[in-house]
């Protein structure tokens, strides 16, 4: 009898090891994954945007710690974050939205060899704007566009407001044309435009994200070309910018074809007021919320989708106008502008 208890005690000691082990191998799966989110700048409304939708999948998800570094529009800076928090360890995975789409890939590349998931959104990281198959080894997901098709779209609209105008004297505003994405777009609306000879290019403005800065160039422009026709941008920061200037300047708004980029909140009032008349699709809080999956799924070796348009993510055409926004009347824009 007293063999049989010794017995049955030991049995209920193993199982209790085997128990406290499960529940310790449980507990160290489910251990928060840390991510940092690398942003080109934490104080630019877009990034902001793109963290929020990676915020709102790591509370829907429950077991993921994120982190916003500032790359404060710097390559440089950028690419020794990425460096210092590999050496750091503290992190299992990184989300980039590059300044340098090229120059960093050195660095995501040390990243991957150390093991470090990484996505990169808003844009591809390597050599190739125009594809997002991941170009760096091991890189986990590309969640972005592919800049050309977005200015190609914005300049068909010019194109078509433009028929029977001429000239249609037409502005350019572009974020800078030293970045590669902006150099693609750039070129991209004068490759479409030059096959119009009716469309003039009487000025381009560098408006590096910012109304202000774009208000100002804006300004320069219409004091020596006060006979605008159409005002073509990437960004609705910049015609944000260029709206006040025209007001300021004393022209008919309505008179002057206003396209941007983002699809933000301002450009979508904006386009059912009909004070603008386009703007480009763009989705970076479902962009974030893609990313982080992604990013996850790999961590806890699910499959992983490499390449997401995040043009796609939202089942609206590339170039949304009053008539896309009539159609669709629950579309309010993800982020501010």
């Amino acid at each position: 009898m007293i063999k049989q208890q010794v017995s049955f005690r030991a049995a209920a000691i193993a199982s209790g090891v085997a128990v406290a082990l499960a529940l310790s191998a449980t507990a160290a799966s489910a251990q928060n994954h840390k991510v940092a989110f690398l942003a080109s700048s934490s104080q630019n409304g877009y990034n902001q945007a793109i963290f929020e939708g990676i915020k709102k999948k790591a509370a829907e998800l429950g077991n993921v710690d994120v982190e916003i570094f500032d790359g404060e529009f710097n390559a440089t800076k950028q690419y020794a974050q990425v460096e210092d928090l590999v050496a750091s360890k503290k992190f299992d995975a990184f989300i980039i939205v590059p300044n340098d789409t090229v120059g960093i890939a050195n660095a995501v590349g040390d990243a991957t060899a150390a093991g470090i998931k990484v996505a990169t959104a808003l844009f591809p990281i390597g050599p190739k704007l125009d594809t997002l198959e991941p170009q760096v080894p091991g890189l986990t997901a590309t969640v972005a566009y592919n800049p050309a098709v977005g200015a190609k779209a914005g300049a068909d609209g010019v194109v078509k407001f433009c028929e029977g105008k001429d000239p249609c004297n037409t502005v350019i505003i572009i974020g800078q044309k030293i970045y590669p994405f902006d150099n693609l777009r750039y070129q991209t609306y004068l490759d479409t435009l030059k096959d119009h000879p009716n469309i003039k290019i009487v000025a381009t403005v560098e408006g590096n994200y910012d109304p202000n800065k774009s208000m100002t160039g804006m300004q320069d422009v219409l004091q020596a070309n006060p006979k605008i026709d159409a005002v073509l941008s990437n960004a609705d920061q910049h015609v944000v910018g260029a709206e006040i200037a025209i007001n300021d300047a004393g022209l008919d708004l309505q008179k002057i074809y206003l396209s941007g980029g983002g699809a933000s909140q301002i450009a979508v009032e904006s386009i059912r007021s009909g004070k603008w008349d386009a703007t480009v699709a763009d989705y970076p809080v479902s962009m974030g919320r893609a990313a982080l999956e992604q990013i996850v799924n790999a961590l806890e070796g699910k499959p992983v989708t490499q390449a997401i348009d995040a043009a796609t993510i939202l089942p609206l055409p590339q170039l949304i106008d009053k008539a896309t926004l009539d159609a669709n009347p629950d579309f309010k824009g993800e982020w501010p502008g």
